[in-house]
């Protein structure tokens, strides 16, 4: 496991344009553009550059190669990897200017991109008064608080993970076991790393967008990269209660059970405008809010929200006040006394910042959102809730859908795929070519038959992909049919989860990868560590204990389970030990899934999905496992093999050598178990 190296660039400058999971990937492109010599020149690169994504539609082969031409008349001049990046930059500076601004590469939606470096010191200062709020009386974290925000504290801090997977534990309690973090004054490089990639792991499982970023970039604690992030987690906290589930009494927005579905799918900010309105309206405010910038400068708003929410401490001169700076900061004095002044100061309300201004609205959604409870309304509320198990899928199949860095955010799974768009776009990213996006409607989509044309070839697809789609058609998803919903996306999950398997060429015999084949690998992963564990199938009830996927994992890396943390996990026969077993089988699945994850697991499965042994989410967290074991094998042989070559590793390298040898790994434990 060495991915903590990273790609070394010479150029500083030129590295700084570039996150380290991009530069592995450039790199990859320019070692696959080498001739029959083994070089590469500028003729070389037009038939590789045209197929990325950054210049797909934008620009074909004879534009590029046009482009190229430009800096240089010889197209047979050798170029080394420096020189490819400073051509891609140039082409993807064109290809922005022809309109696409989807071509400049980013990691966070609408919050930073690997072009744009600067830093609202407004937002780093109300980030860590919040760090420093939430997190002054942990253990661990409270030698080093309070982060002086004019200095770099930040980052130096943040350059463990310690931080960042402490932040996360703070927006979704639960989310990452605090006994997989390493926690020492000093950690070395391995532990470090670890760190970030538990952290970047869950990250993802609560709902940031983290495409583009690797564990290299936060180990160096690019400060846009980690303001970035940051920010996304806290928003995810700050927003965490606008919905139905955590906030019944929002039904007080709508007026009747169509209206409750319309709020479901809503975005949280949306939701957190729908609600500034509605008290807004109550006031007798006439404007309405759209966004949480200009629209609210001026103040007014805020001084008739507060006015509406607090009235014991209402005030005219607010209102009455004309200078903006002036009433701005009337209303964080009126804003303190509900304890709600953290995120935002005067100026910050005056230039209208977005992302304050939310957080700060957010706030006093949180103290005081001035709802009441109407019973009538609240029994739409209730009809439209999931059971556990709905529920539960819904979540991990929307998280596995935003982790892909499609362009759409989805907020709710049923809501949102209804118009088809979602799933075609997650067809696309899993592989390629299997969408005709010209038969494709972009929504918003005012026909609805265009969402039964989408919908219609995104069941077209699964059939060509082999999905079990029995008299299912495409206005079934249209009308949201969960059942039917949840059928297709755990499909499409297990598909792609194959693929990734088959991808990495281990399997040079052509054999399709079976459920079967990954039990086996499993089983017989477990038995050649020394392990006595065995499961029959994946809802086998001996894997609620969780020591099965602890073993797993400390045979797949030895170093990565303290068995001193390992509870029993048994049931016992008084009611107390029952208790106490219930207990230790908690403890050993929320660990099991932050091991995982720490080791590089990309999952979204709870702790309950190991103790109810739900048998998909067993599969895919051995899934998740298994490729993780193969890839890191994969890895050190072609860095074996590079190094002995002279040349940089590339995934595109790989011997045959290597494949049979992974190969053989796969199908000894298929042989031994039959």
């Amino acid at each position: 496991m060495s991915s903590f190296v990273g790609v070394v660039v010479s150029d500083q400058w030129l590295q700084s344009q570039f996150t380290q999971v991009e530069l592995r990937g450039l790199n990859s492109n320019f070692l696959s553009a080498r001739n029959q010599s083994g070089k590469v020149t500028l003729g070389d690169l037009p038939p590789v550059l045209c197929k990325l994504k950054a210049f797909q539609g934008i620009l074909n082969e004879d534009d590029i190669k046009a482009i190229l031409s430009e800096s240089s008349s010889d197209m047979s001049e050798e170029i080394d990897f420096e020189s490819f990046l400073r051509a891609y930059l140039n082409l993807q500076a064109r290809a922005t200017a022809k309109g696409d601004s989807k071509t400049s590469s980013s990691f966070l939606k609408a919050t930073t991109t690997t072009l744009r470096h600067t830093i609202s010191e407004s937002e780093r200062g109300s980030y860590v008064a919040h760090i420093n709020s939430f997190l002054r009386d942990d253990p661990f974290l409270k030698d080093f608080l309070p982060i002086d925000p004019s200095t770099n504290q930040l980052f130096d801090l943040a350059k463990d993970g310690v931080l960042l997977c402490k932040l996360i534990n703070i927006a979704v309690s639960g989310t990452i076991d605090e006994r997989a973090i390493n926690t020492k004054k000093v950690l070395n490089p391995w532990e470090r790393n670890e760190n970030h990639t538990l952290c970047l792991n869950s990250a993802k499982a609560i709902g940031c967008t983290v495409v583009n970023i690797g564990t290299q970039d936060l180990i160096e604690a690019r400060p846009h990269l980690v303001v970035g992030l940051i920010s996304q987690i806290i928003k995810i906290q700050l927003l965490s209660d606008l919905n139905l589930r955590k906030t019944p009494q929002l039904v007080e927005l709508v007026e009747d059970s169509q209206e409750v579905e319309e709020l479901m799918s809503l975005s949280p900010e949306k939701i957190l405008l729908k609600w500034m309105n509605f008290h807004l309206k109550k006031a007798g405010y006439k404007k309405e809010v759209t966004n949480f910038s200009s629209d609210l400068k001026d103040g007014e708003a805020y001084a008739h929200l507060l006015n509406t929410l607090a009235p014991e401490h209402g005030t005219t001169n607010t209102l009455d006040t004309e200078d903006p700076t002036e009433r701005a900061n009337l209303i964080l004095e009126q804003a303190e006394k509900l304890d709600c002044k953290r995120y935002v100061t005067p100026k910050d309300i005056v230039e209208g910042s977005a992302n304050l201004n939310l957080a700060f609205v957010a706030q006093i959604f949180q103290h005081r959102n001035g709802l009441t409870a109407d019973t009538t309304k609240l029994s739409f509320a209730v009809m439209m809730e999931d059971d556990a198990q709905t529920s539960r899928e819904e979540r991990c199949f929307r998280l596995w859908i935003n982790s892909l860095g499609t362009d759409t955010y989805v907020n709710n799974l049923f809501e949102d795929v209804r118009t088809g768009w979602v799933l075609l776009e997650v067809l696309d990213k899993i592989s390629q070519g299997l969408v005709n996006w010209k038969q494709a409607t972009k929504p918003p989509i005012k026909m609805p038959f265009r969402k039964v044309e989408n919908c219609n070839q995104v069941i077209s697809i699964g059939k060509e992909l082999n999905f079990s789609l029995v008299n299912v058609a495409g206005s079934d998803i249209v009308q949201g049919n969960k059942k039917l919903i949840l059928a297709f996306l755990w499909q499409l999950m297990r598909f792609s989860m194959l693929q990734l398997l088959i991808n990495l060429k281990f399997h040079a015999l052509g054999k399709e990868i079976t459920d079967a084949d990954i039990l086996n690998w499993a089983n017989s992963k477990v038995k050649s560590a020394g392990r006595k564990s065995q499961i029959e199938s994946f809802k086998d009830k001996n894997i609620s204990s969780g020591k099965f996927f602890l073993e797993l994992l400390s045979a797949v890396e030895p170093r990565v389970v303290n068995w001193s943390l390992v509870t029993r996990g048994k049931t016992e026969s008084t009611a107390i030990s029952e208790y106490i077993a219930d207990e230790d089988k908690k403890l050993n699945a929320t660990y099991t899934i932050s091991v995982a994850r720490k080791l590089g697991c990309s999952i979204f499965l709870l702790p309950e999905d190991i103790i109810e042994v739900n048998q998909k989410m067993m599969l895919t967290l051995t899934a998740s496992i298994m490729y993780w074991s193969l890839q890191t094998k994969t890895e050190d042989s072609e860095s074996n093999t590079a190094e002995n070559a002279g040349l940089d590793a590339s995934p595109a390298a790989a011997s045959d050598g290597d494949i049979a040898s992974t190969t053989s790994e796969v199908e000894k434990g298929v042989q031994e178990e039959r």
